[in-house]
């Protein structure tokens, strides 16, 4: 069973912390999962930013909106 991530939960993280590039280890590190469970992305909310994001997966529209903002998705 995956941990749902939003796009708004990236949006939030690449603005306050000025990352670049979100991986799940910064995902625990804010507190967004406990990384106890897999990491999926979803679509809820807007990504603005250009972020490169690693997780275990990725909704289709995660992915497509993550992409169209310019940045890249890793599936781990």
């Amino acid at each position: 069973e995956y941990k749902a991530v939003n796009l708004s939960d990236l949006e939030t993280l690449a603005t306050e912390a000025g990352l670049a590039k979100i991986t799940v280890a910064d995902l625990i590190a804010a507190g967004i999962v406990n990384g106890k469970q897999p990491v999926k992305i979803l679509a809820g909310g807007a990504l603005t930013k250009k972020v490169d994001v690693e997780a275990n997966a990725f909704s289709a529209a995660a992915e497509k909106a993550i992409t169209e903002a310019g940045g890249t998705v890793t599936k781990l």
